[in-house]
C-alpha cells in the first residue's frame, strides 16, 4: 500500500517510523519551515527531520493549489495517514486518495474534538482518556472510529508526559488501522454526535494563574499547561514561571490568595490558593534559569511573605 503521511510535531514521529517499516511512504506532508525565536532561526518540523533521516520525499506546500494537487496525483498514493498536521483537508484533496484517510486523535472521540484534547483532559481532571484512530471526514474529528483503546490517568500527568505516551502507543495503532482498511475499506464505527464535546486552541495567556481558584484546579492547570504555554504569575514586576507543583495538605493560615506562606524543606514553597495551598517545587524568575525551590529561595530571600499577582507590578 502506498501512503502519504501528514504531520508536523514530535507526537507524529513514532507513527511515521512505524508506518514506513510496514508500507510504502511515497511522501511526507508537513508544514513549511518557519523562523522562530529571537534570532529568527529557520527551523524544520520534527516530522520533516524524521522523514529526511528515513530518506523519504518531503512536501511542504504554502498553498494547496492545483500545482500541489498534481504533484500528489503523480505519487499514486492509496491512503492519507494524518497525525497533528495542523490543517483541515478539503474534499478535493481527500478525493485524491482511493482509500481515503485516517487520523490519530488523542482522546476518546467524540469527546474533545479539536486541537488540544490532551491539555483538556488534564485540565478537567479526567481519570481516563484514550487514543482514537478515525477515518478522515470533512467535519473536524467526526470520522468513523477504527480503533479506540482507553488510557487510565494517575492524576500527575503533564501534557508533555502524556503526549510522549500517546506518541509511542499510537504508532502500532496506526499500522493496525491501515491493515484493517486494507482488509475492509468499509470498516469503522460511527461516532455518537449527541456526545460530542470540543476543545479550543490554547493561547499563551491561558497559563496565567488565578490564585483565587482551588488548589486542585491550579494543580491541574500547571500540569495541563506544561510544557506550553507554561503557568505563570508575577512576583513584583517580574514574570514568574511555576514549572512544577503539587497539592499541600497541611493546615495553613487564612490569608490572601497568592500569599507566599512559607518554605517547607520537604514539600516546597507553600502558596495560598482559594481554598488551601500548593507546594511549588520548581520555578523560574524572568530572565533567570529554572531552579529547584531551595535554590530559588536562597537567591530571593524576600519571596516568603510576598503576594503574587495576576498582572505585572508596573501596570498599576
Amino acid at each position: 500500500m502506498r501512503i502519504i503521511f501528514a504531520g508536523t510535531p514530535e507526537i507524529a514521529v513514532p507513527s511515521l517510523i512505524a508506518l514506513s517499516e510496514k508500507f510504502t511512504i511515497c511522501a511526507v506532508l508537513t508544514n513549511p519551515d518557519r523562523a522562530t525565536g529571537r534570532g529568527r532561526k529557520i527551523v524544520s518540523s520534527p516530522v520533516k527531520e524524521a522523514a529526511e533521516r528515513l530518506g523519504l520525499k518531503v512536501l511542504q506546500p504554502e498553498k494547496f493549489d492545483e500545482t500541489f494537487f498534481e504533484e500528489v496525483r503523480s505519487l499514486n498514493a492509496d491512503l492519507l495517514a494524518v497525525i497533528a498536521f495542523g490543517r483541515i483537508f478539503r474534499k478535493s484533496f481527500l478525493d485524491l486518495f482511493p482509500m481515503g484517510g485516517i487520523n490519530l486523535h488523542p482522546s476518546l472521540l467524540p469527546r474533545y474534538r479539536g486541537p488540544s484534547p490532551i491539555t483538556e483532559a488534564i485540565k478537567n481532571g479526567d481519570t481516563r482518556t484514550g487514543i482514537s484512530v478515525q477515518k478522515l471526514a470533512l467535519k473536524m474529528d467526526s470520522g468513523d472510529i477504527l480503533l479506540q483503546p482507553e488510557l487510565v490517568l494517575d492524576g500527575r500527568e503533564t501534557t508533555g508526559s502524556l503526549t510522549e505516551k500517546v506518541a509511542l502507543l499510537g504508532a502500532p495503532l496506526m499500522v493496525e488501522a491501515v491493515e484493517i482498511l486494507g482488509n475492509d475499506i468499509q470498516a469503522g464505527t460511527p461516532q455518537d454526535e449527541s456526545k460530542a464535546t470540543f476543545c479550543k486552541l490554547i493561547q499563551k495567556g491561558d497559563g496565567l494563574i488565578d490564585w483565587n481558584k482551588t488548589s486542585e484546579v491550579i494543580d491541574r492547570e500547571i500540569r495541563a499547561f506544561s510544557p506550553w504555554p507554561g503557568s505563570f504569575t508575577y512576583f513584583g514586576d517580574k514574570k514568574l514561571n511555576i514549572i512544577e507543583a503539587e497539592l499541600y495538605d497541611e493546615e495553613i493560615e487564612n490569608v490572601c490568595s497568592g500569599t507566599v506562606l512559607a518554605l517547607d524543606k520537604q514539600a516546597g514553597i507553600i502558596i495560598k490558593t482559594g481554598d488551601s495551598a500548593i507546594a511549588v517545587k520548581r520555578l523560574q524568575l524572568q530572565s533567570k534559569k529554572p531552579m529547584d525551590f531551595k535554590s530559588f529561595i536562597n537567591g530571593n530571600r524576600d519571596f516568603v511573605g510576598s503576594t503574587l499577582r495576576i498582572e505585572s507590578g508596573d501596570n498599576t
